[in-house]
């Protein structure tokens, strides 16, 4: 079996955006460097800085289906993001020092009736991954191409949000490498669990809006809600798109 990285992705700000990397430099334990360095809080939440917190406490895509079609590009000297929508002006800003002016700009794309969004937090020492170890999200490209010939329709890889898509693979081969290595470039990673799906991914992520009903396909096809693996880094090393992986 070839795999092969296609590409490498990462989201600055939790749930607002994603930036393609052409290559990065993962270390034993860590996540995708830049991934998910902060998240935006809600009115509900119990987040602190510093601190990891579940998914339930921070504004996404699975509430407030607009912010999939954000994208975005972390300058990683200044520590400034600029995020990008089809409905809104670019801005640029520091997550650290300017959340009123994010607010003010993502409030917009906030349904009504929704927790709002009102802080920004940032993980200190790794990314706000959904998983609560420190985990790199990974995709079989084929089981989405898959996927979306059951339900007729093209599924934008991006509606799953992973930092890492894997071209060769059968699909839904995946599935069998819990517990399993990959190395990819020179790091190597175990692979840990599926990765459980929520609303988020029957978004658009070029237009924000519900278009796609993945979880229902996903329970029809296989009785369960799960697409891709989270992986934790075993050793470091350096990864880049178009790199050869081996299962291990």
């Amino acid at each position: 079996m070839s795999l092969r990285v296609a590409a490498l992705w990462r989201h600055p700000i939790k749930g607002h955006g994603c930036e393609s990397l052409d290559r990065t430099a993962l270390t034993e334990g860590g996540t995708m460097p830049g991934d998910r360095r902060w998240a935006v809080a809600h009115d509900h939440a119990k987040a602190e800085c510093g601190a990891w917190a579940a998914c339930a406490n921070f504004s996404r895509g699975a509430k407030a289906p607009q912010l999939m079609a954000i994208s975005a590009i972390l300058n990683d000297q200044a520590d400034t993001v600029t995020l990008s929508h089809p409905a809104r002006p670019d801005i640029t800003f520091d997550p650290d020092t300017d959340a009123a002016a994010f607010l003010d700009w993502v409030r917009p794309l906030m349904p009504e009736g929704r927790a709002q969004s009102t802080r920004i937090v940032r993980a200190e020492e790794r990314g706000m991954t959904d998983s609560p170890f420190a985990s790199v999200s990974i995709i079989n490209l084929a089981s989405g191409a898959d996927l979306g010939a059951r339900m007729g329709q093209d599924l934008d890889p991006l509606r799953w949000r992973a930092n890492i898509h894997l071209d060769g693979p059968a699909p839904w081969a995946e599935r069998a490498w819990i517990g399993k290595s990959i190395r990819i470039g020179t790091a190597e990673l175990e692979i840990r669990e599926h990765i459980g799906r929520c609303l988020a991914t029957t978004a658009s992520p070029a237009t924000g809006v519900r278009d796609a009903d993945t979880l229902d396909a996903l329970e029809t096809a296989f009785g369960h809600t799960e697409f891709g693996l989270y992986g934790v880094v075993t050793r470091r090393g350096t990864i880049a798109a178009n790199d050869v992986a081996e299962l291990i």
